[in-house]
């Protein structure tokens, strides 16, 4: 049987497009996420109702190794977005990554061209920590006097891989960390180094 979606699709998807765009414009605060979702295992609530806020039909989803493995979650993700689902990272608007660690190089991701940068990929990364004031040092455009963020897991090479994607802006990919009824942003204006 498929999972239901939002209980109220407008309202739903309002609010958590409202928490994307408020973390993506203040990089480092951490905005608060309710889903009420129960989406087949291993796809997260936060990571659902991301999908389910933002992908439609003009914007692909590309899934990790876990997320593919469950025929049940691309299922639950069509019904529920409209989504055409792809195999390759290059051609997705949002790339869910349920397992972080493990997150393929960002360069294999679409990332954009000069004339249209916005046409590349928003990794969604589901993280078991996050947390304000500690971790990464976070600098550009929508942070006043510098922030904090840490989060886990992620790749063992994070800073390098953030700071390569930095160094290409306006092109290169945006990331949202979601965690359990929160989630933080990363957008590709922030300059972040090593906590």
């Amino acid at each position: 049987m498929l999972a239901r979606g939002f209980t109220d699709p407008v309202h739903d998807s309002q609010g958590v497009f409202r928490a994307v765009m408020d973390a993506l414009a203040r990089p480092g605060t951490i905005q608060g996420l309710a889903t009420g979702l129960e989406p087949p295992s291993p796809l997260t609530a936060e990571l659902a109702a991301i999908a389910l806020a933002l992908a439609d039909a003009d914007a692909p989803l590309w899934l990790d190794e876990p997320l593919r493995q469950h025929p049940a979650v691309a299922e639950f993700l069509r019904f529920h977005t409209g989504a055409r689902l792809t195999g390759t990272p290059s051609e997705a608007a949002f790339a869910l990554v349920s397992d972080p660690a493990a997150c393929p190089e960002f360069g294999t991701f679409a990332q954009g061209t000069p004339a249209y940068p916005d046409r590349s990929t928003t990794l969604v990364l589901a993280v078991s920590d996050l947390s304000c004031g500690e971790g990464w040092r976070l600098d550009g455009p929508g942070i006043r006097g510098g922030a904090r963020l840490a989060a886990a897991p992620v790749p063992a090479d994070m800073v390098e891989r953030l700071g390569r994607n930095h160094a290409g802006f306006p092109q290169g990919v945006d990331l949202i960390l979601a965690a359990a009824g929160r989630l933080a942003a990363l957008p590709r204006s922030t300059r972040v180094t090593g906590g």
